[in-house]
This record gives C-alpha cells, sequence and structure tokens, in this order.
C-alpha cells in the first residue's frame, strides 16, 4: 500500500533537533528564553523589519496588530475575500465589521483597482475604514504599491497577511514589511514551522514594544502583577522558537523544492486541455507555498470536484481553493465590492500537493490521477 500523500506536511531536518536538545539542555521549556530572542532577530534580519515578535499563532499576531492600529467596536476594515477565516476572524475579535474586496487575475491577490473605488466612494461618504488588511495568498505578492498609494492617500493603515508568503518577493522588497505591521505564520503547513506559531514585524518600535506587553498578559512594570490594560497569552515557546531557527536556516532550499514542484506539475500536465496554473504575477518571486491550479470542465471533461475526489481515492490530499469569505454563512452579511473573480476562481480551483519533502515518485503518483479522470468519467468509473 502507497502511503497517503498529504497537501503539505511538515519537513524537518537534524538542524532543528540540536536547537530542541539545546533547549532541553538548558531546561528553558517554559515560555520565552535565549531561542525566543534569537528567533526574532534571525527573522528580522531575514526579512529586513526592524523589528519582530514571535507569537502563539499568526492569528494572534493578526489580532494585535489590527488592535494596535487602532480597530475597535463598530470600525469597519476592508479585507481579502480569498483568503481563509483566520484572516477575517481577528477583526470580529476586536467588534469591527469586515467590508470584502474582490480578486484579480494576474496574483488572485486584493484588487487594487477596486481597493481604489471602495476607499474613495467611503472618502466621499465620511466612511473611512479603520484599516485594510492585505493578503498575500499562496505565497504570492499582492500588487502592494498602489495598494499602498492608496490607502495612504486616505490615511488608512495596512496590514499585511503574509502568513503563506514568507520566502515571496514584489520588486526586490519583502511582502509583510512594507504596510504599517505585517504577520507571517509558521502552522505545520506552512513553508517552514514551528508546529505552531507566528510573527509580527513592523518599523514602528513603539508598536512592537506594546504587542509584546500585550503579548505577555498585559503586565506593567511592577514587582508585583499589575495590569492596566486587558492582555493575551499569545508569545511563543522558547522549544518551539528552537524548532524555528533550524527551519529558517533552510527556507530557501524549501522555496526552491516547492518551485520544483511547480515546475515538474507544469511539465508533467503540459497540454492537458482545461488546466490553468496560478499565474506568477510579474513583480516578484511565486514561492509556490501550494501548486494551485483552474480546472475548465468544459474543456478538461471533469470539475474541479471530480479530480479531488479522484485523488482522494488514491489516498492523496487535494483542497479546493479558499472558499471565498463573502460566501462563508458567518460573514454572509457584511459587505462586499465585487466577487465573482474569487467565486470563479473557487468553482474551479485546486490545490495540489506541494511539501517540500515530496518524492518523484509521490508527484507523479498525483499526475497520473489527474490525467486518468477524464478518461475515467468517460467510462462511467
Amino acid at each position: 500500500m502507497s502511503q497517503r500523500i498529504y497537501l503539505s506536511s511538515p519537513h524537518l531536518g537534524t538542524l532543528e533537533r540540536g536547537y530542541v536538545d539545546e533547549a532541553f539542555a538548558s531546561n528553558w521549556i517554559a515560555p520565552l528564553g535565549p531561542h525566543v530572542e534569537a528567533f526574532q532577530a534571525e527573522f528580522a534580519r531575514c526579512v529586513g523589519a526592524p523589528h519582530a515578535l514571535a507569537l502563539s499563532s499568526g492569528t494572534a499576531a493578526l489580532h494585535l496588530a489590527l488592535q494596535l492600529v487602532g480597530v475597535g467596536p463598530g470600525d469597519e476594515v476592508l479585507v481579502s475575500t480569498l483568503t481563509f477565516s483566520a484572516t477575517v476572524n481577528p477583526i470580529r475579535y476586536l467588534g469591527a465589521s469586515p467590508v470584502f474586496i474582490d480578486s484579480e487575475r494576474t496574483s488572485w491577490n486584493m484588487d487594487p483597482v477596486l481597493l481604489c473605488e471602495e476607499l474613495e466612494a467611503r472618502a466621499r461618504s465620511g466612511r473611512l475604514p479603520r484599516a485594510v488588511v492585505v493578503v498575500h495568498l499562496y505565497g504570492q505578492s499582492a500588487d502592494l504599491d498602489p495598494i499602498l498609494a492608496t490607502c495612504e492617500r486616505h490615511g488608512v493603515p495596512v496590514v499585511e497577511d503574509a502568513a503563506e508568503a514568507l520566502g515571496s518577493s514584489y520588486k526586490g522588497r519583502v511582502p509583510g514589511t512594507l504596510g504599517r505591521v505585517g504577520i507571517y505564520s509558521f502552522n505545520g503547513n506552512k513553508i517552514i514551522t514551528t508546529s505552531g506559531g507566528g510573527m509580527l514585524v513592523s518599523s514602528d518600535e513603539a508598536l512592537v514594544r506594546h504587542a509584546l506587553k500585550l503579548a505577555t498578559q498585559a503586565r506593567d512594570p511592577a514587582p508585583h502583577y499589575q495590569h492596566s490594560e486587558i492582555g493575551y497569552n499569545y508569545r511563543l515557546s522558547n522549544v518551539l522558537a528552537a524548532i524555528g531557527r533550524g527551519q529558517l536556516r533552510v527556507l530557501e532550499d524549501r522555496v526552491a523544492a516547492r518551485r520544483r514542484n511547480y515546475e515538474f506539475y507544469v511539465r508533467a500536465l503540459a497540454g492537458v486541455p482545461g488546466i490553468t496554473f496560478m499565474p506568477e504575477a510579474p513583480w516578484g518571486r511565486h514561492t509556490r507555498w501550494l501548486t494551485t491550479l483552474t480546472i475548465d470542465p468544459a474543456h478538461f471533461g471533469a470539475d474541479r470536484e471530480a479530480v479531488r475526489l479522484a485523488l482522494e481515492r488514491e489516498d492523496i490530499e487535494a483542497r479546493p481553493v479558499w472558499k471565498p469569505m463573502h460566501l462563508q454563512p458567518v460573514f454572509a452579511a457584511f459587505e462586499r465590492r465585487g466577487g465573482h473573480v474569487a467565486e470563479e476562481l473557487f468553482q474551479n480551483g485546486l490545490c495540489l500537493p506541494s511539501g517540500s519533502n515530496l518524492t518523484p515518485d509521490e508527484l507523479a503518483r498525483v499526475v497520473e490521477v489527474v490525467r486518468a479522470v477524464p478518461a475515467s468519467r468517460c467510462r462511467g468509473t
């Protein structure tokens, strides 16, 4: 029996074990410790951010980021609709309302034209949002220059959700470091992982210091436990930071492996009608965290769901492209601008196994199943 092929499984090596053994030997097992400080400094150098704060998850980082740019009850936040719910949930944690912005087709990320239209309309009516959250999807940067210019013109801070995009680039710069605050995720399926964890980065030192305070239960400087604001238990542990230090050292190797996966799929599926891969936008490097494609059923002979189910029958994990947030029952009542591009991508989009530890034989298994789907449909199997 062949082993199950996962969408994006963790890929650990010997470097991580060495750092973790060091944490155990020093008895720095509780939260905080020297590996946390080192991981923050090394990550900041890696992405070119002046300040970085290691946290328990990307969601925790986004929650703090939104709070620290002033989002609160009754506010509105413009946000990409084609994303995972973890991008939007923190907006609701803070009592604010999301307003969803559709994607453009070049990168599948937030459409700068629609964002501009929405901000101009809101400026005329005196309803500017408190913030804009732009997502860098599946390992590719959004078109940041027009987004940042529009938001600066209206005085609206930009929070970058780069949870999926560590290792990508935008015109020689690093997505996640260009807005007021950026966040990254080290969840188990990400391009590098700490099992669970995240990072908040910013050039605003005071903001990061405040985030640190809030993340450690908002304890005031005093010999006793004193609190003048509500805080959270959001710090990353020393053991998980140790894993992160080892993972960060092989980031470029992991990006290269995932891009090779994509290139394998492109070559192996070349000429198959109806299959189109997620484009690589001209403004930067796509890490291909996930290799993602769309399937036109009229030309391919089967729809996205038929392909996903065929893969599942062969013990291969694949997933649809994110269901747009404006179609989610929990967010259906909120405003949006556009939506048909994201809806089409969801309807036809599929994410193929993309882990950096996939073997050529495993990639070939995936391709074999995908190519066989139209014929099996004709046979009724």
